[in-house]
């Protein structure tokens, strides 16, 4: 599988997260989003005719849906069916929607204010802020019923991987995380899963030092 990619991208980050995590082997190539503006040009256009990243090519198929990709990899790379359950696809594939929601909110910030991208940044951060609002609620009362994911269950899940960029980056667009408590809980636990691998604004966990003695 080949993923054209961009470092700082945080959907095309999830597409490598969630394949670090499942040990899916995948070809970077990568493009420069910014200032080069690559992923407009023509050659790129001729993969994905939308101009956008990620895209995944797998054979014959083109994927160019942060959501899609992310369905694709966890159906190639996980027999057991833990990071797309059937029996929970339609609260996953609603958190999918809302992953897409904060792209648009506080991904979006994040391009305004790194990237330059033209945007109404009062209204994008209001948008964020109503977006992390939502989601701390949602992760309060999923812990007092014992839950730590986004869906009900024992295990994380793709929406899980599509919502978290955005999230841990969104400070670089303006949006603090220091009133959301939920939230910075439910980070530290993705960012624990084993095979977790980061981005430049997204470190790795220091290891917990092994207590001396016995």
């Amino acid at each position: 599988m080949v993923l054209y990619d961009y470092e700082l991208s945080a959907d095309c980050y999830a597409v490598r997260l969630l394949a670090a995590l499942l040990r899916l082997d995948l070809a970077l190539v990568p493009v420069a989003f910014y200032p080069a503006r690559e992923h407009e040009g023509a050659a790129f256009r001729r993969i994905n005719p939308k101009g956008s990243l990620p895209a995944l090519v797998d054979g014959d198929m083109t994927l160019t849906e942060t959501g899609a990709i992310l369905a694709h990899l966890a159906a190639r790379g996980d027999a057991n069916g833990h990071w797309l359950p059937q029996e929970r696809l339609a609260p996953v594939l609603e958190w999918l929607g809302f992953a897409a929601r904060l792209g648009a909110s506080a991904g979006l910030a994040r391009l305004h204010d790194g990237f330059m991208l033209p945007a109404d940044i009062g209204q994008a951060r209001r948008e964020a802020e109503a977006c992390f609002r939502y989601l701390d609620a949602h992760l309060w009362f999923a812990e007092a019923a014992g839950q730590d994911w986004l869906c009900p269950g024992a295990r994380p899940t793709i929406a899980d991987i599509a919502c978290f960029p955005h999230v841990m980056l969104a400070e670089e667009g303006g949006i603090e995380r220091i009133h959301y408590p939920a939230i910075r809980r439910w980070l530290d636990r993705v960012r624990s899963l084993p095979g977790f691998i980061g981005m430049p604004g997204i470190f790795v966990p220091a290891p917990v030092p092994a207590r001396a003695g016995g």
